[in-house]
């Protein structure tokens, strides 16, 4: 069984709405129906402490979400646009993901060798192509594999003050995009499964 999880870096804790915790899931809608089974966890409804190792220690929520990730074959990480970067929490996930940049499996590959990683990027104004660019670069140094189409997104007008969850409907293009975002993502799990990256010299 194909696993995902769904990391929502809004700054809302629960049960307050949030756009990105919609639009992610949406994307675990479209992979449940493909048969991967999935998870959503709003980060910021849990003490991860600052830093970059596995446990920061006195009640670090990271150690557990980390076994999540590792168990997982598609990690999607779901942020808002806060003045043209992901969110602080979004920043912190990935440091705490670097922690294990240098750790390797028994074939010399880093952990997340053989994960697919997706985006889902909301906000209000431009942007949604630059966030998407540095989490996948950061995600790319981690290990974890992007597919084609690896990003969903949706942005308001600039200097306006609609929400993605304001929306009387999802548009059609994000829809369609989030569709193919989870098609290409369980198809590429699918593939990593059955034929591993070789060994790393």
């Amino acid at each position: 069984m194909t696993r995902a999880l769904a990391l929502v870096c809004t700054l809302s804790p629960s049960p307050k709405d949030s756009s990105s915790h919609l639009l992610a899931g949406q994307i675990m809608a479209e992979l449940s129906g493909l048969g991967v089974e999935g998870e959503t966890v709003r980060v910021v409804d849990h003490e991860v402490k600052a830093g970059v190792a596995q446990d920061m220690g006195g009640g670090d929520a990271w150690p557990e979400l980390r076994k999540k990730v590792l168990a997982s074959d598609i990690l999607v990480l779901a942020t808002p646009i806060w003045l043209g970067h992901p969110s602080s929490v979004c920043q912190r996930v990935l440091e705490r993901l670097n922690a294990d940049i240098s750790e390797s499996d028994d074939a010399g590959r880093q952990l997340p060798y053989g994960k697919v990683a997706a985006v889902a990027v909301v906000g209000n104004e431009d942007g949604a192509h630059k966030v998407s660019a540095d989490l996948f670069q950061g995600l790319n140094d981690l290990g974890f594999t992007l597919a084609p189409g690896a990003v969903t997104y949706w942005v308001g007008e600039a200097q306006h003050g609609t929400d993605y969850q304001d929306l009387d409907e999802t548009p059609d293009a994000v829809a369609a995009t989030t569709r193919t975002l989870a098609v290409n993502a369980a198809h590429l799990a699918g593939l990593l499964a059955g034929s591993s990256y070789p060994p790393s010299c």
